[in-house]
């Protein structure tokens, strides 16, 4: 039978109301069987990091981190705002493993301070912070939620000399890690090394918006990018040394994520370029174990200097890659470019949510997918990260209608969907975030939690999303 048009659909309408006969049985908005469903065992979470969650910032040992220095200078946050108390996730982490399994989640990927562990960057160990991890750990695997652990969430420890500057920091890092892992290992199977590199480098030491608010000229900020991924591929043969034998091991990374900005092959394989280009000094240095010529060649006498071996450690081979994905890049295939592609700039009046940098691109997640396993044939893929600030509002029925959050969540699930669909290798998705938290810079000024948090009380309130999440969970299945 052929499709009928609106024109000749009007017609019958008519015709039948005339002569009284039976309407044809059209059945609008029946369910469709399996639509957008996921696969069997696919992992669904949420995430957090240790000092935006945490607080107790000088409890039992811990050491002051670069993050307790910079918040507590004046005008580097929001209103003053620190992470000294954040959700008291220190002291109420048992109420918030509740929260985790009211929503329905397998999985819970959480980040380790650093300092809390040792104090002093290394050295002698702090038995009371480690004490605490494994607390979590039990208390997650007592309630069957697994944990994703990262390492590093951009809290260094303050004491060690230089911080990311020094070389000495990414072997010292790659110690921490061998420590932990063989702490919990026997426990935790999933660990992450680093947390998007571009906000503990660029921003930490060539923008200065975040810890330590430093403003280096391009060569020293540079040699700060390149020690930030040796701490990386350090860290992934240190895990591998010290964790059981199966142990799996990738990083959160925020790549960027170039979207074509029409699905032509000409504009897809423009995104692809653009996917190694606009990440070489990060996950495309990984990936490949080199840098580009191309990276190189633009940095000129500013490129970062390496020493032999290096990306023998750098490009060691991941069982997975996460990739915390919020907004897209628009781009063009240009053959004037010597690239041959060029970047779509965004017009004043293109859409965000409540943070201005949160402009909205729900196809994004679908090419951070497909753009990082046609490029690098990784083995497996989770969104480590992706979720959105509200203004939210309690209301006086002591509800939050955060239905923005929602919209943001559900189109980018259903793009989601169209790469398991296609068969990209998608294990998992962490939402960010459990809580409303300390947000860097932001304070507390900007929230993403699926649950409204008052600071003052540090009463716990689940919204409108996490009743939305709640359910796309327990159906595996977004609608």
């Amino acid at each position: 039978m052929r499709n009928m048009t609106r024109r000749e659909f009007g017609k019958t309408l008519a015709a039948a109301a005339v002569a009284g006969a039976a309407l044809p049985k059209f059945a609008f908005g029946a369910p469709v069987a399996e639509a957008r469903a996921f696969p069997k065992g696919f992992l669904w979470g949420c995430s957090t990091a240790a000092y935006q969650v945490e607080g107790g910032a000088q409890d039992d040992g811990r050491g002051p981190s670069n993050w307790d220095i910079f918040s507590h200078t004046p005008g580097k946050t929001h209103n003053g705002d620190t992470g000294d108390v954040a959700d008291d996730s220190y002291h109420r982490y048992k109420e918030d493993v509740q929260l985790l399994r009211s929503l329905g989640v397998q999985t819970y990927r959480m980040s380790i301070s650093w300092s809390r562990v040792f104090p002093n960057g290394t050295g002698q160990m702090n038995a009371k912070g480690m004490d605490y991890y494994n607390r979590v750990v039990d208390e997650l695997l007592a309630n069957r939620i697994t944990p994703y652990i990262t390492l590093f969430h951009w809290d260094l420890p303050a004491a060690l000399p230089g911080g990311w500057q020094n070389r000495n920091t990414a072997l010292a890092f790659a110690e921490y890690a061998g420590f932990v892992t063989r702490k919990l290992g026997d426990r935790v199977n999933h660990f992450m090394t680093t947390n998007e590199f571009t906000c503990f480098t660029d921003l930490g030491y060539r923008v200065g918006q975040f810890a330590p608010g430093l403003q280096l000229p391009a060569k020293e900020a540079n040699q700060v990018r390149h020690h930030g991924i040796l701490a990386h591929g350090l860290a992934v043969q240190a895990i591998r040394a010290n964790s059981p034998r199966g142990t799996q091991v990738g990083l959160a990374e925020n790549a960027n994520v170039y979207v074509p900005v029409i699905e032509t092959p000409e504009h897809i394989d423009a995104a692809r370029r653009a996917t190694r280009m606009g990440n070489a000094p990060f996950l495309t240095a990984l990936m490949e174990g080199a840098y580009m010529n191309e990276y190189l060649e633009q940095e000129g006498a500013n490129a970062p200097h390496f020493a032999p071996g290096d990306f023998n450690a750098i490009g060691s081979p991941l069982d997975f890659v996460g990739l915390n994905i919020y907004t897209p890049t628009y781009v063009r295939a240009d053959a004037n470019s010597p690239m041959g592609y060029a970047l779509e700039p965004a017009p004043t009046s293109y859409p965000h949510m409540a943070s201005p940098w949160l402009t909205i691109g729900p196809e994004c997640i679908y090419w951070g997918v497909r753009n990082v396993c046609d490029v690098w044939k990784v083995p497996a893929v989770y969104i480590t990260e992706n979720g959105t600030s509200s203004d939210d509002v309690l209301t006086p029925a002591g509800r939050v209608e955060d239905t923005d959050r929602v919209m943001y969540l559900r189109n980018h699930l259903t793009n989601l969907h169209r790469a398991v669909a296609e068969g990209y290798p998608l294990k998992g998705y962490f939402l960010w975030s459990l809580l409303d938290n300390f947000e860097w810079a932001d304070g507390y000024s900007k929230r993403f939690g699926l649950h409204y948090v008052d600071f003052k009380t540090q009463k716990r309130t689940p919204k409108l999303s996490a009743e939305w999440y709640r359910t796309v969970v327990a159906r595996n299945m977004v609608e």
